[in-house]
């Protein structure tokens, strides 16, 4: 166990013998105007080690270090007596930073697909508020936290989802007694920047758009626009998909639960169009990811960014939100499901190829087969087929005219 000063100036956290910090600060001075903050360090029976802030005064300035070796007594009791005691840090002590270390070290957590996008968000609100302890944490802060980011230029929808996140922990931390209703009062009391749906998009690609797209794509861009056209699947499932979902017997993709956003399995009809282009893509030696840039899997959600981009503007399609006309990868997957819709295909089998969420009685009864989804998959691509026949069509005739 250890006590450690906190630098007022650059933060940094160091013996409390030290005269003077790294960023040439006073400590001598700080702490005698009581700006210094004392952390007790210690290691819990896991070997993992935590910091505790020793805490504030009625006045709000930093406890001092009579304080700070107290609180350090404490914890070296009951690490005698009891050790396993100190792997639960009570709501007065617990700070943000330590309780998203508790959150992202979960199993649950870490399998999900949205692993990566909770870390960075989770990340962003630490920023402000990582060394503040749980507990005092007030829906003005969180107001306030809104504000700041907006100013930084964070869209509202941004700025909820990195609180909606924060807040998912916050009540998983509740169920387990490591956190009490005040902070779950905050983040429940304090109102979205957004209005529900305020954001939703209605963008859709017509057929020569997507055309227009495959034509001037890259490879490895190419072969994800296919794949994502003709099956709805979502960027970060088409990133992860591996050769060992495809069932070639059946002739499916069995997506499993921890790569989907509904944590749900979800089973694809392969057609004719995406057959080809697996049959055309090379299989690497040192992974079983199907979809690469140069032999190695996108690992990162931005990673088809600027191929995107740059494809759309050598097919002359605007990129982008910001744009009136503009599209999103994402405009590919709203782009099937219309495009079922106009093709024929049930309601169920839509919801079910895309892995949305049946409602009503319709969760409890019914239950698509298979084969049902094969011939689902079969009017669609049918209807697809004869678009792309009737565009390529109207081309040819306007090269002749011309």
């Amino acid at each position: 166990m250890a006590i450690l000063a906190e630098c007022p100036k650059c933060h940094k956290k160091q013996a409390v013998k030290n005269r003077n910090c790294d960023c040439g600060a006073d400590l001598v001075k700080e702490k005698r105007l009581k700006k210094v903050r004392y952390w007790v360090v210690y290691r819990l029976a896991n070997g993992k080690q935590r910091k505790e802030f020793v805490g504030n005064d009625r006045e709000g300035r930093p406890l001092g270090i009579e304080e700070a070796r107290a609180a350090e007594g404490k914890r070296r009791a009951q690490k005698v007596e009891n050790p396993t005691i100190l792997e639960r840090v009570p709501a007065e002590k617990m700070t943000f930073a330590e309780l998203a270390e508790w959150y992202q070290d979960l199993n649950p957590v870490k399998k999900l697909s949205s692993f990566n996008r909770i870390k960075q968000g989770i990340a962003n609100f630490n920023r402000e508020f990582g060394e503040r302890i749980v507990s005092t944490l007030k829906p003005m802060d969180l107001e306030g936290y809104q504000g700041k980011r907006e100013e930084d230029g964070r869209a509202p929808a941004t700025v909820d989802m990195e609180i909606s996140l924060v807040k998912t922990m916050i009540t998983k931390a509740f169920d387990n007694d490591l956190v009490d209703g005040r902070t779950v009062k905050a983040f429940r009391v304090v109102k979205r920047k957004l209005r529900k749906a305020a954001n939703a998009r209605h963008r859709t690609l017509t057929i020569d758009e997507f055309m227009k797209l495959v034509d001037v794509a890259p490879v490895h861009l190419k072969a994800f626009l296919t794949l994502a056209f003709n099956t709805g699947m979502r960027t970060g499932e088409l990133r992860g998909l591996k050769w060992s979902h495809i069932d070639r017997e059946h002739g499916v993709i069995r997506l499993p639960a921890d790569l989907t956003k509904e944590s749900k399995t979800k089973v694809i009809p392969i057609n004719h169009h995406v057959k080809r282009v697996l049959a055309d893509l090379p299989r690497a030696i040192h992974h079983d990811f199907v979809l690469t840039y140069k032999n190695e899997p996108i690992v990162t959600p931005g990673g088809l960014k600027n191929s995107f981009i740059t494809a759309c503007g050598k097919a002359g399609i605007p990129y982008g939100r910001g744009e009136t006309t503009g599209i999103t990868f994402h405009d590919l997957r709203r782009t099937v499901k219309t495009n079922m819709l106009s093709a024929g295909v049930d309601k169920v089998y839509r919801d079910t190829i895309l892995g949305h969420s049946l409602h009503g009685m319709d969760v409890h009864y019914m239950s698509p087969s298979e084969e049902d989804l094969h011939r689902a998959m079969g009017i669609y691509v049918a209807w697809i087929d004869a678009q792309i026949k009737s565009v390529a069509h109207i081309v040819a005739q306007v090269n002749e005219s011309s």
